[in-house]
């Protein structure tokens, strides 16, 4: 306790000594200084001072220097300020400017605003596409241009051609290796596939409704998420298209729709033109003939009935120019068009590649049933929906005009589809 107290009073005598020399030295340092600048006061003032008070000088020229050093670094702290700010003033400017752009790049893009070269640039990527699909000309070439183009806008895309009720993995990109796709089963009664199946329309999924035989077989998309797209032709699901975002998550299903639709549509088109070609070859074919005699007129006479009497075909006679005029007539009335006006022979002519173009339909989409029907010989019952159907079309549109009576679907079902055999059509048959 006593020691306690004696410290406390040395404390406080050596606090009082050093504030007294502070005192002492701010009195007579400053006028001795001004009097005499070229002697060292702190000299001078060390002879002065009391003899007690000498101890504390270090502390005065320490509280000094410190002054001097805190008067530098404010008055240096002031011009690193004014620097600063005139610095930041002349890029003031130029920085809010990429400040917003930032934060606008950042933000989604509405429709119709912002990011306009760079939608151009989809649009033109996406038109190049279309374009591609439509340079083909034949059914493999357009399905292969709609699977590379379909390749840009997710990473993994496969086709499977829907035949019998049975879709069968033709062609992909994305999938790695020697195609794996190709030959592969995809069950048309699971989830997404189904629906798009059933409803003819776009279906997004995950990857789990796929089931374990695709998955086992080609793994899963990084996020999961799958699309299924019916390609469609003469409103029945042709084939069925497979895509998904890969390890890349990559999937534009907007994009997609509209290639498998214009695929669709080009498809068709492609069909009908070649289905022209063969009329118009036609056509060219029995203008040629006026320079001819021949005694055979059948109009379906492309394809030789497997049921009628074999004849000897007549010989072709070749008649001089001279004599074309002369052959014209019994051309003529070998044409069973010949009689008719111009009018009517065209909307028979019509009728007839009309009814050419629904059969041609029918083995199309049910090749499996057809050689099932004609070896067992009910193709009416195995197919009755699809014919009635189109026989319904057909009369829509011709079974009020000239060609009514002709009924050219009936023949066109006897000579295309029952290869001019009517026993194979069944018992059931309206003959």
């Amino acid at each position: 306790m006593d020691n306690l107290a004696t410290r406390t009073r040395f404390l406080h005598t050596a606090i009082c000594d050093t504030v007294e020399a502070v005192q002492y030295a701010v009195e007579h340092v400053l006028a001795y200084s001004g009097a005499c600048p070229q002697v060292p006061y702190n000299q001078c003032l060390r002879d002065v001072l009391p003899d007690r008070l000498r101890p504390h000088l270090t502390i005065v020229r320490m509280a000094k220097t410190k002054h001097q050093d805190d008067g530098k670094q404010s008055q240096i702290r002031q011009i690193v300020e004014q620097a600063v700010a005139q610095a930041l003033q002349s890029q003031l400017t130029e920085l809010q400017s990429r400040i917003v752009q930032q934060v606008l790049d950042t933000l989604p893009q509405q429709p119709g605003e912002g990011a306009q070269s760079g939608s151009s640039a989809n649009a033109n990527v996406l038109v190049q596409a279309v374009s591609n699909i439509h340079a083909g000309s034949t059914q493999k070439e357009i399905l292969r241009a709609l699977l590379d183009a379909g390749s840009g806008y997710c990473s993994r895309i496969a086709l499977f051609v829907v035949k019998a009720g049975a879709a069968t993995g033709w062609h992909s990109r994305g999938f790695g290796g020697e195609d794996p796709v190709k030959d592969f089963a995809l069950d048309l009664s699971i989830g997404p596939v189904a629906h798009s199946y059933q409803n003819r329309i776009a279906t997004p999924g995950n990857i789990a409704e796929m089931g374990s035989a695709f998955i086992d077989r080609f793994g899963k998309p990084a996020n999961e998420q799958m699309l299924v797209l019916p390609l469609l032709l003469k409103d029945k699901v042709a084939a069925i298209v497979y895509a998904d975002g890969g390890e890349t998550g990559q999937l534009d299903p907007d994009a997609l729709e509209l290639l498998v639709m214009t695929t669709s549509a080009w498809l068709e088109v492609a069909s009908l033109r070649k289905q022209a070609s063969k009329e118009d070859a036609g056509r060219m074919e029995t203008a040629s003939s006026v320079q001819t005699v021949s005694s055979f007129s059948d109009p379906f006479a492309g394809h030789a009935p497997k049921h009628a009497v074999a004849h000897v075909p007549e010989q072709v006679v070749e008649v001089p120019a001279a004599h074309a005029s002369a052959a014209a007539a019994p051309a003529a009335a070998a044409d069973p068009l010949a009689g008719l006006s111009p009018e009517d022979a065209e909307i028979h002519r019509k009728a007839q590649r009309f009814a050419r173009l629904l059969v041609d339909e029918i083995k199309l989409y049910n090749q499996a049933k057809v050689a099932e029907g004609r070896r067992n010989k009910d193709l009416y019952d195995r197919l009755r929906e699809d014919i009635e159907k189109s026989r319904g079309t057909f009369q829509k549109r011709y079974g009020n005009t000239a060609a009514a009576s002709a009924d050219y679907f009936h023949h066109e079902l006897l000579r295309s589809l029952a290869e001019d055999d009517i026993s194979v059509m069944g018992s059931n048959f309206h003959r």
